[in-house]
């Protein structure tokens, strides 16, 4: 062999063995799947193996010449292999996500949003959510299945939700109260007969008082009653009650109520009286007045379902004042409340109505006095009697109609009331008003947005959340005040 030979044999042997020099290295890349292994070889039996970042991958000698390397996180980090020589060869590993998750999670948006365009990208265990959906419920579904994959940041943007359905509740209150009386009773009087002045009654209605001015006798009477007869001759007199009354009372109110879907409405027509109410405390003893609101009432809450129906809850009330069961305070009669209420569920079609009937009060009332012993003989004992009947029956009737409307276009005429004569003839038809376009000139269109961002759309549903909790109507007493006879 020449010597030109030998060095080409020598030259070849260098670069077939590299890593023979201790002071050479060499780089590499290499590229795992997450949840998946390679298998480095090499050409020297190593001696140690290192990964710069355990999280993303480790690395394993299986025997001298064999490194097993498994993916465990998404990212890049490097491995370093020393052999048994010297030399020491580093690679650039990156570990990439498995695919399968992900195109799994994009199946299942593309199949569960089916026209929404909304896409994410994966980097780092984080995930970037993109896109526009059609509502709140959407975006909270595309986050669900999205965080399947780690952290989500969401950059939805919603579509500006149209305008929430009105429903207009028709009521219709019915009140009847009937009430019959009868009253049947006598008093006697005798104005001298037999040397004797005197009189029988049984108390119930007013008796004739007598008054004796040395022989003369004079009667006042407070109450005639509806008979009255007096015998000269005879000094003889008799006062007799014989009545039968009926009276009726009709009471009938169809206010209009309007709310928005999911929001309470309430109305009154009626007034508000002063009640006493007596403190604790420090201030035990101390009188204040409230006011409370009676007469026709009705709170509703509707909510349209996502069949279409509308389904509410009611509470229609009809109070009135009760002196018959007044107390008395300081001189001033305070009456009681009559108050007939109801409570319900129900679930109606638009323009469709419901009756809440039965709604009875019968009462009768039998009042008798006698004079013990006469007042219980056969036939002339009814002339020693008094009796008074009253019979009391009210009946509440109570029709509810919800309807889903719109409002009167900006062009449409507008509802009146048919005034039955002129009112102040001479003075201006029309209410003082802001002059209109023809004056001002044309109002800008306010800007009109197909989407907005979600985290906008959320403090937007806060905020009308917390105004439909201000307006809902609760029972609060009324302000106080300073109690009649000089009581705080």
């Amino acid at each position: 062999m020449t010597r030109h030979s030998c060095l080409l044999a020598a030259s070849l042997m260098w670069v077939a063995l590299p890593g023979i020099c201790a002071d050479e290295e060499q780089t590499g890349d290499l590229a795992v799947t997450v949840g998946k292994s390679l298998i480095v070889d090499t050409p020297v039996d190593l001696r140690r193996v290192s990964v710069a970042n355990g999280d993303i991958a480790e690395a394993l000698a299986v025997n001298p010449r064999e490194v097993l390397i498994n993916g465990r996180a998404p990212g890049e980090t490097s491995v370093i292999i020393w052999q048994q020589n010297g030399a020491r060869t580093m690679y650039n590993l990156a570990v990439h996500q498995n695919t399968a998750r992900i195109e799994a999670v994009t199946r299942e948006l593309t199949r569960g949003l089916a026209g929404q365009p909304v896409s994410f990208d994966f980097e780092n265990d984080t995930v970037f959510l993109r896109g526009t959906v059609k509502d709140l419920s959407s975006a909270e579904r595309a986050v669900s299945m999205v965080s399947t994959l780690g952290k989500v940041v969401n950059l939805l943007r919603v579509e500006v939700p149209a305008a929430e359905a009105q429903i207009l509740l028709r009521v219709k209150f019915a009140d009847v109260d009937r009430s019959a009386g009868s009253s049947l009773g006598f008093n006697l009087l005798s104005t001298g007969a037999g040397n004797m002045v005197g009189q029988v009654t049984t108390g119930q209605f007013g008796p004739a008082v007598p008054t004796i001015k040395q022989n003369d006798v004079t009667f006042t009477l407070s109450d005639a009653l509806n008979i009255f007869l007096l015998r000269t001759d005879l000094n003889l007199g008799t006062l007799i009650k014989a009545l039968e009354s009926k009276s009726l009372l009709q009471m009938l109110a169809e206010p209009n109520v309007l709310a928005l879907n999911g929001k309470p409405a309430s109305f009154v027509a009626g007034g508000e009286f002063p009640f006493p109410v007596v403190q604790g405390g420090a201030t035990a003893g101390a009188v204040t007045i409230q006011f409370r609101e009676y007469g026709v009432r009705i709170n509703f809450l509707p909510v349209v379902t996502p069949r279409g129906s509308i389904r509410l809850q009611v509470t229609p009330e009809v109070s009135s004042l009760d002196y018959s069961n007044a107390l008395q305070f300081q001189g001033f009669t305070i009456p009681a409340l009559a108050t007939r209420r109801v409570q319900t569920q129900v679930e109606l079609e638009s323009g469709q109505s419901f009756v809440i009937a039965g709604l009875l009060d019968n009462t009768i009332t039998e009042s008798l006095n006698k004079i013990p012993g006469i007042g219980d003989i056969p036939l002339l004992g009814k002339l020693f009697q008094s009796r008074s009947r009253t019979r009391n029956n009210s009946e509440l009737m109570v029709l509810v109609t919800p309807e889903l409307v719109l409002p009167i276009p900006a062009a449409g005429a507008h509802p009146d009331v048919r005034m039955p004569e002129a009112f102040l003839p001479g003075t201006a038809k029309a209410a003082p008003r802001t002059p209109g376009a023809e004056v001002t000139g044309t109002v800008p269109p306010l800007p009109a947005r197909k989407d907005i961002p979600l985290e906008e759309l959320l403090a937007i549903e806060k905020q009308k959340a917390a105004a439909a909790a201000q307006a809902a109507p609760a029972q609060l007493p009324g302000p106080a005040a300073t109690a009649p006879g000089g009581a705080q």
